[in-house]
């Protein structure tokens, strides 16, 4: 069962929080974050990217810039731009995109829960960027962002977000990005204890994003915990923090692909070869966007096609095989393009969906590619499946939108 606790959060006074307020350290280049904070000296991006308080070109993997990062975190606090909450608390944490909120409890998750499964993955993480993150929360000796969590509906703990959420919030602003963030503190020991006794209930947690935040954070507790000759498993470093949201709070957006070649064919030999495994009808000019599970879009030569894949090309017995990514993956990048390893080649490339349509149109015209394929989303039951079941997705298939916003509530080790 999830173990879960309360902590005493670190977090801006209510009016700076705007100022200290960032995106997530892994969703933008180190000249964007100096672009972001430029003039604003209480931006996250001094703790979280710190290499933009150096010279530009300056290897964020510097151990100087790591020493960096816990520098500004202890000036931070010493100027009050992030103050410790006296007494333990959960924080309830929502997010508003298009008119649609989701909210989230903001705990303090457990390092053996991780470590013995009960918090699940659906993907893999790169031992270097676990890396990375480790030193990060080993040197300011606290996790400074958090995972996205997700959890099987739970009818007492969406009572207590709904009596929660009925006061005014702490905080309540709209980033530059046009997305809407809302937070509470929960107080009352009562409320407190429910919260703890009901995630209890709950057998598992599932990695919704930020699975090398969570890796780095859980392999730092468990460090820790191996190197203290009196460790009794209640110390705070068993602890790392997350925000864990209802799954039905939740939507999976599009994550497509764009390919700078067609492996020596031609666009009408691409189409007759996918037309082996795929129906294929061409939509004109005017974007089309998949419709269903097995359906494709296509964007070659300045037209959209729809893509239906054809009885019998995939497995629905087999939760790695009947998904879209994997059906796209084995029967068209692999099959006809040659591309094996969507993690090294340099062929391919990403797009997420919240950068619409639009993006996979203009890769294309610019001639920097020379195909788009657009996925239908992936959905919670499938990827709660899936970390059920022991399988891991193959890369690049979720995209969760809009991402957590960091410096809100920082979690201490000690």
């Amino acid at each position: 069962m999830a173990k879960v606790k309360p902590f005493r959060g670190v977090r801006p006074p209510r009016d700076l929080v705007t100022q200290v307020a960032s995106r997530p350290y892994d969703v933008l280049n180190s000249e964007e974050a100096r672009s972001e904070a430029e003039g604003n000296p209480r931006s996250l991006y001094h703790i979280i990217k710190p290499e933009i308080d150096f010279a530009p070109g300056t290897d964020e993997h510097d151990p100087k810039v790591y020493d960096k990062a816990v520098e500004n975190f202890n000036a931070f606090q010493q100027n009050g731009w992030l103050v410790q909450d006296d007494n333990e608390h959960y924080y309830i944490y929502a997010q508003t995109m298009n008119g649609r909120t989701q909210y989230g409890i903001v705990i303090a998750a457990n390092v053996a829960d991780y470590m013995e499964g009960r918090i699940k993955k659906h993907e893999l993480t790169r031992r270097d960027k676990e890396e990375d993150r480790m030193k990060h929360v080993r040197i300011n000796n606290a996790n400074v962002e958090p995972v996205f969590f997700a959890f099987p509906d739970n009818t007492v703990l969406q009572q207590v977000i709904d009596e929660v959420t009925k006061n005014e919030p702490e905080y309540d602003f709209t980033a530059p990005d046009g997305f809407g963030h809302h937070f509470w503190v929960i107080d009352t020991p009562e409320m407190i204890a429910t919260v703890t006794s009901e995630f209890e209930r709950i057998p598992y947690l599932y990695i919704a994003d930020g699975h090398h935040r969570s890796a780095a954070a859980a392999l730092v507790g468990h460090e820790k915990a191996q190197n203290n000759p009196a460790h009794k498993g209640d110390e705070e470093y068993n602890y790392f923090l997350a925000v864990a949201f209802p799954a039905s709070h939740l939507n999976i957006i599009d994550y497509n692909r764009v390919v700078r070649d067609l492996n020596g064919l031609t666009p009408e030999e691409f189409l007759a070869r996918i037309a082996e495994n795929f129906t294929v009808e061409d939509k004109g000019t005017d974007e089309y966007r998949p419709e269903a599970l097995h359906n494709f879009s296509l964007y070659l030569g300045g037209r959209w096609y729809s893509l239906t894949a054809k009885p019998g090309t995939y497995n629905d017995n087999d939760p790695i095989g009947i998904l879209d990514v994997t059906i796209s993956s084995d029967l068209i990048l692999r099959d006809i393009l040659g591309i094996t390893d969507l993690r090294s080649d340099k062929r391919i490339d990403f797009v997420g969906g919240i950068r619409g349509l639009g993006e996979l149109k203009h890769r294309v015209d610019s001639g920097e590619m020379a195909m788009a394929l657009a996925l239908y989303p992936v959905s919670m039951k499938q990827l709660m499946d899936i970390a059920d079941s022991g399988n891991i997705m193959p890369p690049k298939t979720t995209w969760f939108e809009p991402k957590l916003r960091s410096g809100l509530v920082i979690h201490k080790l000690d």
